[in-house]
């Protein structure tokens, strides 16, 4: 058995390997106060390399790791939620650029999470997880990795912070990486500048390297295996260079996108025809893609255009609409080149929260986005079928991003959806989401703090040379050697996404990354906002109209009603739906105004406070012989003295009063106690 520990920042991280799951490849568990993951890797033989190495990553939150029974009906946990979905990319994300796409195997990495805390996410555990797993396997790994999460409270970075922590902090960013290189960054932020994401990557860095280090010492004595990979022909692979010759190049170098594809294409027939005998068709396809590739890189590298014409900083062309579809709350479309989103936005009320239960906790999500990318988009010709990772992985990052503009529930007491249609895609459709989710919910009257904007950067490096591009399509993404996305407002970043296929990727590039990725936002946020400068002034005639107002703790039995007959009454009679919480919030919401306004009157006048110097219509319950008690709001009794009925002294109150009547009094005096005190004599002449 191995055991390792490492302290970090006053943290300790335990990874033990040798005694579970024994006849994975590899298998570790990963532990952090007490939070403990298991993550085991395995591994199978294919007979040919596919496009992309085959890796599958699994995460499994189990409801006993809090101590809690899954919710629903079978008591069971059963398809992965969103979050552990998420979760798995992160990892996902982390290791696979270290892998080569010649190892012909089949790699999955199954991560369940056996206890959690209160204060440690395990999803940075799994990162590191998955490395030492690989790392004590026979699986060909030779760049262990490892995950941290750093946050800034005020101006203090904190590694790993807790739970309690991150509701807290200004910044929340995982970075994963090797030994002095990055692969991975997700970050969610509340508007803060470039300077302050580099300072928390080189913050984490640090961490990551002690970390590596006791992977690192893990390894030794691990035989790996002789995996088989994918034959290279150098011979076969010569024939289609010195067949090709210099014409991708002199293709490369034509403007008209139309006919640079119509070159090529035909090039490639033209080869494919004078091969084809002594070659098989796919490795001809394989070597010719490899080439193209090459062509494109080399011609960014050597300051050509890019292969759509542009420029490197130069952002492609960008149209906006907004009120787009009738009876939508809000809608816009954002339309950036060949990507296109459609951008719906739905107003609800408390009823359309999103209750959340996890192994993490219960909480209510009041804003949602929802990305949806279905196979036409791309010109594919297949069935569309439930969300996958993509959507899920997309709709979170888009939905970080737009967050922290959100106007809190009180300055605007809505639930709030987002759900974007991807209509084509061609490169960074969750950035063109976040450019077509903030018009959208400016369309729908939400009071967003500030506009949101979204682009993808990217990278091709040679050695020492390299270009940060802007604005990547889908092919410089797949030719490149990152994929930057940066969200954030004129003031500064709310998301970033960096995904790298590089080792080596030092600070100084980033910088340059997030320079231009911030000129490029202030771009296409000035041609955002002259599709609409402001969010407009109320929402649509078709969204719910919502009031809020509280009431004390005391009186939400008088609005309830014995058996729920007040309320109830209230809606029969109003028609609108009124919800109140155990804090006295009120919520009243119908699509018609006036039958708010009506509700709302209803149920201020069961819940309302008597006042000093206010006139009520009473009704006189009953009487004694110093005077009459008077019920002027519903449970709340008055007394109206003798001395108080007349300017002149009278001898009985069943001269003036009797009960069942209904007489205007006026509030003179409410003491300590909630004692209320009426005058009829000391209304003046317009209050009787």
């Amino acid at each position: 058995m191995i055991t390792t520990n490492i302290e970090v920042e006053g943290r300790k991280i335990t990874i033990e390997s040798g005694k579970l799951a024994r006849q994975a490849n590899g298998a570790v568990t990963v532990k952090c106060g007490e939070t403990v993951v298991l993550v085991t890797t395995t591994a199978k033989t294919l007979d040919s390399a596919g496009d992309g190495f085959p890796l599958m990553v699994d995460w499994r939150d189990r409801f006993y790791a809090a101590g809690k029974f899954p919710g629903g009906f079978f008591k069971r946990e059963g398809s992965p939620r969103a979050s552990e979905i998420i979760s798995a990319r992160l990892t996902d994300r982390s290791i696979r650029p270290l892998f080569s796409s010649e190892l012909l195997i089949d790699l999955f990495i199954y991560i369940t999470v056996l206890s959690i805390d209160e204060e440690n996410d395990p999803d940075v555990l799994g990162i590191i997880g998955a490395s030492a797993a690989l790392t004590v396997s026979d699986i060909p790994f030779e760049n262990p990795v490892a995950g941290v999460r750093v946050g800034k409270i005020g101006e203090r970075l904190i590694l790993n912070p807790t739970f309690a922590e991150r509701k807290e902090s200004s910044l929340e960013i995982v970075v994963a990486g090797g030994r002095n290189f990055i692969t991975m960054v997700e970050a969610g932020a509340n508007e803060v500048s470039e300077d302050d994401v580099l300072g928390a990557i080189d913050f984490a860095q640090s961490a990551i390297n002690k970390i590596v280090e006791e992977q690192e010492r893990m390894r030794e004595g691990i035989r790996k295996a002789e995996w088989p990979r994918e034959e290279s022909n150098i011979e076969q692979e010569q024939k289609v260079r010195e067949k090709v010759g210099s014409r991708l190049k002199e293709a490369n170098l034509i403007d008209n996108q139309q006919e640079k594809e119509r070159v090529i294409c035909a090039l490639y027939k033209e080869i494919e025809s004078a091969l084809s005998e002594e070659i098989h068709k796919k490795k001809i396809y394989s070597f010719f893609e490899k080439m193209k590739k090459e062509t494109i890189r080399k011609g960014i590298i050597d300051g050509q255009k890019r292969w759509d014409g542009r420029f490197p900083d130069e952002i492609r062309n960008i149209a906006c609409e907004t009120g787009i579809l009738p009876r939508i709350h809000g809608s816009a479309l954002f339309t950036r080149g060949q990507t296109q989103s459609l951008v719906i936005t739905t107003l609800g009320t408390t009823e359309d929260e999103q209750r959340m239960d996890e192994i993490k906790g219960k909480w209510v999500k009041r804003f949602i986005l929802h990305y949806n990318f279905p196979p036409w988009s791309t010109g594919e010709a297949k069935s569309a079928r439930a969300p996958g990772r993509r959507e899920i992985g997309h709709g979170a990052l888009a939905e970080r991003a737009l967050e922290p503009v959100i106007p809190s529930q009180e300055d605007f007491p809505y639930a709030i959806r987002v759900v974007s249609e991807i209509l084509e895609s061609n490169g960074s459709s969750s950035m063109a989401s976040v450019c077509g989710g903030t018009l959208s919910l400016m369309d729908a009257g939400v009071p967003i703090l500030r506009p949101v904007a979204g682009v993808a950067m990217g990278l091709v490096k040679e050695e020492d040379k390299y270009v940060v591009i802007a604005d990547i399509t889908g092919k410089e993404d797949h030719i490149g050697d990152m994929d930057f996305k940066v969200a954030g407002t004129e003031k500064g970043i709310t998301a970033l996404q960096m995904d790298i296929k590089v080792s080596g990727l030092n600070i100084e590039i980033m910088r340059n990354a997030l320079a231009k990725a911030k000129e490029a936002r202030s771009y296409v946020l000035a041609r955002m906002l002259s599709a609409i400068s402001a969010s407009r002034k109320s929402v649509s005639l078709y969204a719910p109209k919502v009031l809020v107002f509280s009431i004390k703790q005391d009186r939400i039995r008088d609005l309830i009603g014995p058996g729920g007959r007040t309320i109830k009454s209230i809606i029969e009679a109003t028609g609108a739906k009124v919800n109140v919480t155990d804090d006295g919030k009120v919520t009243i919401f119908h699509t018609d105004e006036k039958r708010v306004d009506q509700a709302f009157d209803m149920a201020k006048y069961f819940t309302e406070e008597a006042e000093i110097g206010k006139v009520y219509k009473g009704k006189v319950m009953r009487i004694v012989g110093f005077g009459a008690f008077i019920e002027i709001l519903p449970g709340q009794e008055g007394l109206l003295h003798i001395s108080e009925i007349a300017s002149y002294r009278i001898n009985s109150v069943e001269d003036f009063l009797k009960e069942g009547d209904e007489p205007k009094v006026k509030v003179i005096n409410i003491d300590s106690h909630g004692k209320i005190s009426l005058s009829i004599k000391q209304m003046s002449p317009e209050e009787r």
